[in-house]
Order: structure tokens, then C-alpha cells, then sequence
């Protein structure tokens, strides 16, 4: 049998279940999907609004903080220049000495047969520190004395032979003159007067060597008895009873060293950016570091008037009075000097320098003005330092300046209080 109609193969084409969909569901889907497309539009727009709010309001709050920087006005603490006083305290290590120190040598040879002082006595001037034995001395004094006797006795023979020859020649005299006495005899006693004459001569010059000797020998024996020369105290002792000791210019016998103690000369370098103004009379005090709660003040005594060319120092002498000895020779201390300023200087605070390419400034505000000022430093205290220029008494500068302050800036004083200030 033959068919001619459509043949249902039992497969459906999506067209054919689209086609076979009913029409309220088609709708139904269709604005589910515009709802979600303006969802999503929606969102992104809100996004993108809420971007660039948060950007305009970012901006807008670093216009104004760079506005406000613009317009910042930093407070800064103000420190006042003080001028310096008219003196300046130098402090400077130096060493004390004993005002005169003396090595006592053997003047005469011997045996010590007296030692009266030891390490550490204190004695007197013209105080007798030992005695000096020597019995051959006494010989050689016995012998001198007599030999100077029999000196004086054959000056006292020429002598008499002088007067003999004279009053021989006075006699004979007139009679040459006369012709009674021949001429040759006459030449005769002449010569004879001068040479008794010259006999006199040779004989006092032997007397008064041998006397000079025996004043040697006499001074030696004054010698023997060693005695001090100054008041002051043995630091040194080099001999001892039955010593035997020798007088010699260049190798006697060491046997005390003496020192004076009652005034303490103090030797200090001043250095050459100190020294000129610096003087004999000037106030000098010593402190020793093991004697704290005490002073010990003095004046510059003598200067050597001449820079040492090695060190740039100038060498000042200070004798400082010690009767009661609480100094002793050779002890560490430190010299106040308080020398006359020639030429004026300010201080102002440690704080207030500036070091960068521009040289050492400090920073001067004026009328809340800032004006950068170059300045030389001549001394520095630590806290404090000392210059000569580049600024005035009253002016105030700035303390710890920031690193970005430039000429002209503007800024607002704050004083440092009384409590910060100490």
C-alpha cells in the first residue's frame, strides 16, 4: 500500500520543540535574561562610579595636605647669642715640679764618716747632710802651711837682701860720682839692687800661691762638711756611713738629690691660638684630679716669649704657692689659664650649627625670617661653642634646624623653656 504523507521517523529537531514550546514560557525566559544583562549593567556601572568617586575624593585630600604643606608654617625652637666674657678659661694638661731641685755631689774625697738625713727628711739651708772623712788631707794642709812658713821666710831673706843692696848702691853712689869709687863698681852695685830687687818679687809671687793652695786645701776641708743649700726635702740618697766618695768635676760621687717644695713650678704648653694674649701675672688655678674638693691657685710666672715651631705650643711657667706640701713634684694636673680675649667672640649652643656644602652656618631668624649666616668656629665647649663671626650678641638662631631649611623660609618661634635650657 502506498503512502504519500510526511513520516514521523520518531527524532524532534530543536526548531521543532522551540515551534512546540508554549508561548507564555518563551516570554517568561526572555526577560529573565534582560533582567540579568541590566543587572550585570547596573553593577559594573555602580563599580566604575564608585571608582572614580574614591579617586576624585583621593586627590582631592592630596591637593589639600599639599596645600597645607604649601601653607605650613614649622615651629622652631630660638636659642639667643650671647657675647663672650671678657676673659677665656683655657684648660690644659701639664706636670708639677719642684721650684729647684739640686744634685748634691762629693767636693771633697773620703770616707763618709757622717750621714745625718735619709729619704723623705725635710732640712733647712746650711742644715749639715753628712761628713766627709779624709786624714790626708789635714797632711796635705799641715804640709802647705809649711811651705808657705818657709816662703815667707826666704821672701823675708830677699827682702833683707834688697835693703842691703840698696843701701850699698846709696853709699857708693857719691863716691862714683866724686871718682874716689870706680865706675865699674858702681855698675856693679846697681845691678846688684835690681837684682835683689827682682828677688823680693819672685819670692812674694811663691807666697802667694802657696797661699792660694792652702786656701784650696782649707776649702776642701770645708768641703767635707755637706751641708744643704736651700731649704727642702731628700728624695734622693746615694750614700752611706764608710762610703767612700770622690771629688771630681765630672765623675764625683752622687750622694743626694734635694728638692724645695714650698712653691711648685708648673710647666704647660699653651697652644698658639690660645697663647697670644697670654702673660706673666695672669690667673692661673691647678686642679689635681686626687684632690677634688681642693684648689690651688697661682699666677703665670714667666713665658718663653717664643712659639716652638715643632708643636705650636708656647711654654708658661705657674708658681703655685705650697706651704703646707699637699703638692708634690711630679704629679699630673690640669692648668686653668684665664687669658685676656683679644679680639670678641659669641657663644651659642652646639645645637645651632649647620655643616653642609655651604660651610659651618647657623640659621638667624628675623621678623620670623629665616637668613643662613656663615660662622667660624674658634672653640667648641661640647654644648657650647665659641665664634668670632657671622653673627651679633642678641640675635637668635635655630636649634637642630631641619635638614630642608632654605634662606627666606618662613617659621614660627618657639623658645626653648628654662627646664630644656638647663
Amino acid at each position: 500500500m502506498n503512502y504519500n504523507g510526511p513520516i514521523n521517523t520518531g527524532a524532534a529537531t530543536e526548531t521543532d520543540r522551540v515551534n512546540d514550546t508554549p508561548a507564555p514560557v518563551v516570554q517568561k525566559r526572555g526577560r529573565r535574561g534582560r533582567l540579568m544583562l541590566l543587572g550585570v549593567v547596573v553593577v559594573f556601572t555602580g563599580s566604575l562610579t564608585s571608582g572614580a568617586w574614591n579617586h576624585l575624593t583621593q586627590y582631592r585630600l592630596t591637593a589639600v595636605a599639599a596645600e597645607a604643606e604649601r601653607n605650613l608654617v614649622p615651629q622652631v625652637r630660638l636659642a639667643a647669642v650671647a657675647a663672650s666674657g671678657e676673659t677665656q678659661v683655657v684648660r690644659l694638661p701639664a706636670t708639677t715640679s719642684a721650684f729647684a731641685s739640686a744634685n748634691i755631689f762629693a767636693r771633697a774625697s773620703g770616707y763618709v764618716g757622717k750621714r745625718e738625713v735619709d729619704i723623705g727628711d725635710r732640712v733647712k739651708a746650711g742644715q749639715l747632710l753628712a761628713e766627709i772623712v779624709a786624714p790626708e788631707l789635714d797632711h796635705q794642709i799641715a804640709q802647705a802651711e809649711a811651705t808657705l812658713a818657709q816662703l815667707k821666710f826666704a821672701l823675708q831673706q830677699a827682702e833683707a837682701n834688697r835693703e842691703l843692696a840698696k843701701v850699698t848702691w846709696d853709699r857708693d853712689r857719691p863716691l862714683v860720682d866724686k871718682g874716689w869709687v870706680t865706675g865699674q863698681q858702681g855698675t856693679i852695685d846697681q845691678q846688684n839692687l835690681k837684682a835683689q830687687e827682682a828677688a823680693v818679687q819672685v819670692a812674694q809671687a811663691n807666697v802667694t800661691a802657696e797661699e792660694a793652695q792652702v786656701q784650696v786645701l782649707h776649702q776642701q776641708k770645708v768641703y767635707q762638711q755637706v751641708v744643704a743649700p736651700f731649704d727642702g726635702v731628700i728624695t734622693q740618697r746615694n750614700i752611706d756611713v764608710g762610703s767612700l766618695v770622690q771629688a771630681d768635676a765630672t765623675s764625683g760621687t752622687f750622694m743626694f738629690n734635694l728638692m724645695q717644695g714650698n712653691v711648685i713650678r708648673t710647666q704647660v704648653f699653651v697652644p698658639q691660638d690660645q697663647a697670644f694674649g697670654l702673660e706673666p701675672g695672669i690667673e692661673a688655678v691647678v686642679h689635681v684630679p686626687e684632690i677634688p674638693d681642693r684648689s690651688f691657685p697661682g699666677k703665670v710666672t714667666r713665658i718663653a716669649d717664643a712659639i716652638q715651631p715643632g708643636s705650636r705650643t708656647l711654654l708658661a711657667e705657674i708658681d703655685i704657692p705650697n706651704p703646707d706640701g699637699a703638692l708634690k713634684p711630679g704629679i699630673y694636673c690640669t692648668i686653668e689659664l684665664h687669658i685676656p680675649r683679644k679680639s670678641p667672640s659669641f657663644q651659642i649652643s652646639a645645637d645651632a650649627i649647620i655643616f653642609n656644602e655651604g660651610g659651618t652656618q647657623v640659621a638667624v631668624v628675623e621678623n620670623g625670617v629665616v637668613h643662613l649666616r656663615k660662622v667660624n668656629v674658634v672653640r667648641d665647649f661640647g654644648q657650647r661653642v665659641d665664634i668670632d663671626r657671622g653673627v651679633k650678641a642678641g640675635d637668635e638662631v635655630i636649634l637642630n634646624p631641619p635638614v630642608d631649611l632654605a634662606e627666606g623660609s618662613k617659621v614660627k618661634p618657639r623658645r626653648p623653656t628654662a627646664q630644656q635650657m638647663s
